[in-house]
């Protein structure tokens, strides 16, 4: 039925040891964390926002909202045209990966980076380096999951780039799948481990003669798990990699398994094994510390309107209205597993510890942007053999984000999580 648990198909975990502070790092440290304390706790000195439903002129790059006096909810809302420019480009932020880059890689418009989620009834704030580094100042931020976990990270230190350049100092495994960053100026560490299941599991190879990926849905995945005491902020994502054929198993047994009709076992679909999965990572996150915040980022559709390798995958322009397009089933059930884990997990935690577990809900605004995606300016150039578009086969992603791009919002959204953790934003 596939190999054990002990046969997992990952590289060897980070091993983190907090650095120790420098003088230069010490004066720095005090100096964000003063001018922190200034901007959370004296409104005085703090750019003046409302919190109502926004005026037509959008506030200017850097901005910061008046923290509202009740918790915005950012996940229903809608995409505005903003004439503000994105914080970075291939100029300023030397990580963007390859596959990214679309406007180098020659994508023909630029519309689709001028829009910003507005939540209903609230504002969310401006993204804000300084702040943000001030925030994980001393702490270790991770994120753990799939590409998109990668993708979120890779906007995140583009971001953070515009205040302190990140130092690569920790890399490992294919495609540099675990790799960590600090920037040295607040002693805060960054990093991503690849964990596409977030439980331990063996990834399909058929080259290997295996033609499903194998979970073990009780067990978390070591490579991070093993981790977690050096880690203050863990930021989950996953979900697409259980759309793929799988088996699955749970105390040392198969409980099922999806799309296998070669095998003799019942067919239990994805949904209940990517809910036991997530479950199983809050577990063993909200165990590892006093305080900690887990956070779990819903999921991200994909917007193919075509096939895969076809010119017009996801070529839209613009994001949808309002109204214009319905949440599908299947990605409504798995953003509603990603919200109510975390809600149950931060239910049973409720005045035993200062742990926080937070569902990160950017579903309805992902679903919303089928423009942000690479599409075939995943690769320079793709039109560049002749012929028209819309006739060539061209490869497509229209699972990722183009940087900058849409899913540099859901860092505003870790901005504004992060910052009510650590207290001064209720």
């Amino acid at each position: 039925m596939g190999s054990g648990p002990h046969q997992h198909h990952h590289h060897s975990p980070l091993f983190f040891s907090k650095p120790k502070l420098s003088t230069r790092s010490i004066f720095f440290l005090t100096v964000s964390l003063a001018l922190l304390n200034l901007y959370l706790f004296f409104p005085s000195h703090r750019p003046s926002q409302t919190t109502a439903l926004p005026s037509p002129s959008p506030p200017l790059v850097g901005a910061v909202a008046e923290p509202p006096r009740r918790r915005c909810n950012y996940a229903d809302g809608r995409w505005l045209p903003d004439p503000c420019d994105p914080l970075y480009d291939d100029a300023t932020c030397a990580t963007i990966k390859e596959g990214r880059n679309c406007i180098s890689h020659g994508r023909p418009d630029s519309g689709y980076l001028h829009w910003r989620w507005e939540p209903r009834g609230c504002r969310l704030r401006r993204f804000d380096a300084a702040a943000f580094l001030c925030l994980i100042a001393g702490k270790h931020l991770a994120f753990v999951g799939d590409s998109l976990a990668r993708n979120q990270l890779e906007s995140l230190l583009c971001l953070l780039s515009g205040a302190s350049a990140p130092e690569l100092v920790h890399r490992n495994g294919e495609d540099d799948k675990f790799r960590r960053w600090v920037f040295q100026s607040h002693n805060a560490t960054v990093s991503i481990f690849w964990s596409p299941f977030l439980v331990e599991g063996v990834e399909k190879s058929p080259e290997e003669g295996r033609l499903h990926n194998h979970l073990y849905l009780d067990s978390p995945d070591p490579s991070w798990s093993s981790e977690l005491a050096g880690i203050d902020v863990v930021v989950f994502s996953g979900g697409h990699w259980f759309l793929h054929p799988g088996v699955f198993h749970q105390g040392g047994a198969v409980v099922g398994c999806h799309h296998c009709p070669d095998k003799n076992q019942t067919e239990t679909g994805f949904f209940d094994a990517f809910r036991k999965a997530v479950r199983t990572a809050l577990t063993a996150a909200r165990a590892a510390a006093a305080e900690n915040l887990a956070v779990v980022t819903t999921f991200s559709p994909a917007h193919f309107e075509g096939e895969w390798d076809k010119a017009g995958a996801c070529s839209r322009t613009e994001p949808y209205v309002d109204g214009e397009r319905e949440m599908e089933y299947t990605v409504e059930e798995m953003r509603r597993i990603g919200v109510e884990a975390a809600a149950a997990a931060a239910v049973t935690l409720e005045g035993r510890r200062r742990v926080r577990v937070e569902a990160m809900d950017v579903t309805k605004m992902a679903m919303m942007r089928p423009d942000g995606h690479p599409g075939p300016y995943m690769r320079r150039n793709p039109f560049a053999g002749g012929g028209r578009r819309g006739e060539e086969r061209v490869q497509n992603d229209c699972v990722h984000w183009c940087l900058p791009g849409p899913i540099d919002a859901w860092n505003e959204v870790l901005f504004d999580v992060i910052g009510r953790w650590r207290g001064g934003w209720e």
